[in-house]
């Protein structure tokens, strides 16, 4: 595997993520930001964090499939949440468990949260893209 995920001493464990990836492969992938639509575009739990959420990571790992890569091979994700508030982190947190059930993974990666005032349309409620290397 390309990629190790640590926490080191000295920095705060957080149970979702690893503080850092350490990287030996040498192809780099780049998934532009994933939202909650289908293969056919149309958008996906209305409305709803959680299914935005897991559908938006059910598209990262379609993304990261094509190029011959899992969430393994993840070194960083970036998740753009619209009108973020804390008590949100629920919701983010069950979509995100939903998804790595169905994909049989969980995506440790480091990652960043950010809160955003909107995305392309008004349904799309989050954004999650991902860096990864094989």
């Amino acid at each position: 595997m390309a990629v190790t995920l640590i926490n080191p001493a000295g920095l705060p464990e957080v149970p979702i993520y690893r503080q850092v990836s350490v990287a030996t492969g040498t192809t780099l992938i780049h998934v532009a930001g994933q939202i909650a639509q289908d293969a056919d575009g149309n958008d996906v739990g209305v409305g709803d964090l959680t299914a935005q959420v897991a559908q938006a990571y059910r598209n990262v790992g379609i993304a990261l499939a094509a190029a011959g890569a899992t969430f393994d091979d993840v070194v960083k994700l970036v998740v753009h949440v619209v009108d973020w508030t804390p008590d949100k982190m629920p919701l983010l947190l069950d979509g995100i468990a939903r998804a790595s059930a169905e994909l049989g993974t969980v995506p440790l990666a480091p990652a960043s949260l950010f809160g955003i005032v909107t995305l392309d349309v008004p349904e799309h409620l989050v954004e999650i893209e991902a860096t990864a290397v094989l």
